[in-house]
Formats: structure tokens, sequence, C-alpha cells
């Protein structure tokens, strides 16, 4: 079993990077958070990554987090998400937003995630609240992570209101977190700074 990969990435796009590891390139599927915190091709790269093995394949799936692959490790045993839908989640949504979605029971918001729809949303809640509200117990105080989501929840209305897809709006998002660490940033000065990533695309 394959547990982690590090190694020179040689290719990469929004769903699949080749890391060459000695010599040897592996095709690793990620998620759009993991591909936002790469770097450039060329660069030296570290993975935690998640093997699916079936009768005709072997497909490696590859998190920048350990937090990215125990969530998406969740995804998949909830009846009805494999691989490729519990990436897709990932892609649409950011692990602390679906763990206040997901703990809160909040149907409508987990919906509103591509490929998500009402019974896969109230499954996610119904097999994983539990599970979730244990990754929430060992973060940060509940009062501070709700505040964080309710931030984020509202920059993204803001956003959406203005015209923009909600992936786009999504990843203006995480990139204006992710410069600021997630932790400064007041709901107006979220909305200003993602507002630039969606003018430099």
């Amino acid at each position: 079993m394959i547990s982690s990969l590090t190694g020179i990435l040689k290719t990469k796009n929004p769903t699949e990077v080749v890391v060459d590891v000695n010599g040897v390139g592996y095709a690793v599927s990620i998620p759009l958070s993991t591909f936002e915190r790469l770097g450039a091709q060329g660069s030296t790269v570290s993975l935690y990554t998640h093997m699916v093995v079936r009768e005709d394949a072997m497909q490696l799936y590859g998190f920048a987090t350990d937090e990215e692959r125990q969530i998406f490790r969740l995804l998949m045993s909830v009846n009805g998400i494999g691989p490729k839908i519990a990436q897709g989640i990932l892609s649409g949504i950011s692990v602390p937003e679906l763990k206040n979605f997901i703990s809160g029971g909040n149907v409508a918001s987990l919906t509103a995630i591509p490929g998500v729809g009402k019974k896969t949303a109230e499954r996610l809640i119904i097999e994983l609240r539990d599970k979730i509200g244990k990754l929430l117990s060992t973060e940060l105080p509940g009062s501070q992570t709700d505040h964080a989501a309710e931030i984020r929840s509202q920059a993204l209305l803001a956003l959406t209101s203005l015209g923009y897809q909600r992936a786009t709006a999504e990843k203006a998002i995480r990139q204006a977190l992710n410069e600021k660490d997630g932790t400064t940033l007041p709901l107006e000065g979220l909305i200003k700074r993602a507002l630039q990533f969606t003018s430099n695309r």
C-alpha cells in the first residue's frame, strides 16, 4: 500500500498530477483543493495518498494534507459514494466548510455542492455526523470554527450574487484564505481579496 509520495512534479492539472519518484512516474488523481497548493512543475512535492484497488485497475488519490485524506476516506464509507464522487466533493468545497455542514445537518448547503443530491446529502449527515463531530472536537473551539465558516459562506453568497459561478467564487475565496492563512480576514476584507483573484482569471 502506497501511503505517501515525495518526488518531482512532472505534470499537473486540476484533477491529476504525475509525480516522478526516482525515475518512476506515478499518476495521482487529486481534488482542486490540493491542486491549488501545488508548486510549479519541476518542483518537489509531497502528497498523502490513498490507493483504490479494483479488479480492472489501481488508482492513486493524492492530498496536500492528511486531513483531506481522512475526509476522503470518510466520504467513501458512505453508501453510494465512490472515490470519484468523493474527489468531486473535495473539489467543490473546503474541508472546514464540509465538516461544519455535515455536523450542523445543513442539507441545503450540501446539495449546493456539484454532484450531491438531497438523498446523498442526507446520507452524509446520517452516516458521518458523529464521526465528523469527533474530528471537530480535536480542533478549534466550535464558536471560532463556526464563525470562520459563516464568514466564508457569506463571502461565497456575495460573490455568486455578483454573477460569479460557484466554482470560480469558491476557488477565489480559497486563494484569499490560503494567502492570509485563513484566520485574519474579516468578511469585507475576504470579499475584496477574493474579487482580486477573480479579476486575475
